[in-house]
């Protein structure tokens, strides 16, 4: 498995990790079964949130952890927090909040401390000198170890590291095949077409800059959450160059989609979503990939882009 060193740290991981935001769906012994493969498939770090089935994805997690008898050591585990969800439904990066939403994870989870922990969406309303507050307690505390942010744009990164003694370290942001929009503009810069369009900022480059370790979420999906692109006959194109390269590199077109996001030179950390052990044992098998230049360009021609 690819190792990937988050930010500019020394702390190195797999460049494959699982995120449980679907966790919520299934049975502990079933989770269980999910853990048991991510560590033999050499993934060793957890993504998760706080809202994700309402936190009961955390407590499956927990339940899953024990009934593995897996050592808490033996995952690097990250949360997310900062969405409130229900009636009253808002972003809150209040320090009472984020030191209530960190309590309520290690709870759920049954564990001591997280390996990091970021503020899940941009909250117009925080105020950075009470989140530096929360993140200083967190740290003397002992319960979050590193702090990173989730679909932050660069203007608001610095906004809040200007303020934070801790480097942020990761920014997790939607990245795959059929969602670039961070690497159109820059191609198509000087142009007036729809692909010139910058949405984030930069925030690619950004964070090749500062070494901040971009964690690319949902890597199978197209659009928002409307489905995925492998083996669906929406995208004969490009799930027959998959497969080409599948049957090149003696694997499958999940670990093909996986390895094309970590060709990228930014030095990203994929996310999967799934539940389903096969599919993670496929998609893992992306780490052992390196995919050629052309063969970059040619997966991203087949998903429709081009060049000006």
């Amino acid at each position: 498995m690819l190792q990937r060193k988050i930010g500019n740290s020394y702390w190195e991981t797999s460049a494959i990790a699982l995120g449980i935001m679907r966790m919520s769906a299934l049975t502990s012994t079933k989770a269980a079964e999910v853990l048991d493969t991510a560590l033999e498939n050499e993934i060793n770090f957890i993504d998760s949130a706080d809202m994700y089935g309402d936190g009961k994805s955390e407590l499956v997690f927990g339940a899953a952890l024990k009934e593995a008898k897996i050592s808490r050591d033996k995952f690097f585990i990250q949360s997310k927090g900062g969405i409130v969800t229900g009636d009253d439904k808002r972003y809150d990066f209040s320090k009472k909040h984020l030191l209530a939403s960190v309590d309520g994870i290690l709870e759920r989870m049954g564990i001591d401390y997280l390996d990091s922990y970021l503020l899940h969406r941009p909250d117009p309303l925080m105020e950075p000198e009470e989140i530096a507050e929360a993140f200083d307690l967190l740290q003397a505390s002992g319960k979050v170890r590193h702090f990173g942010v989730s679909n932050f744009n660069p203007e608001q990164f610095q906004l809040l590291q200007s303020h934070v003694d801790q480097k942020l370290l990761i920014n997790q942001l939607q990245f795959s095949i059929m969602h670039t929009g961070m690497i159109d503009y820059g191609m198509h810069t000087n142009m007036t077409d729809t692909r010139s369009f910058d949405h984030d900022g930069g925030v690619l480059e950004f964070s090749r800059r500062n070494g901040v370790t971009i964690q690319a979420w949902s890597p199978f999906q197209y659009g928002f959450f409307e489905g995925v692109f492998v083996d669906n006959e929406k995208f004969p194109e490009l799930n027959e160059l998959l497969a080409k390269l599948a049957k090149k590199y003696d694997t499958n077109k999940n670990a093909i989609a996986t390895a094309w996001i970590l060709r990228h030179p930014a030095n990203m950390q994929v996310i999967l979503g799934t539940m389903n052990p096969k599919r993670i044992k496929e998609s893992a098998a992306g780490g052992d990939v390196t995919l050629t230049k052309q063969e970059w360009y040619d997966v991203y021609f087949a998903a429709g882009n081009d060049l000006p």
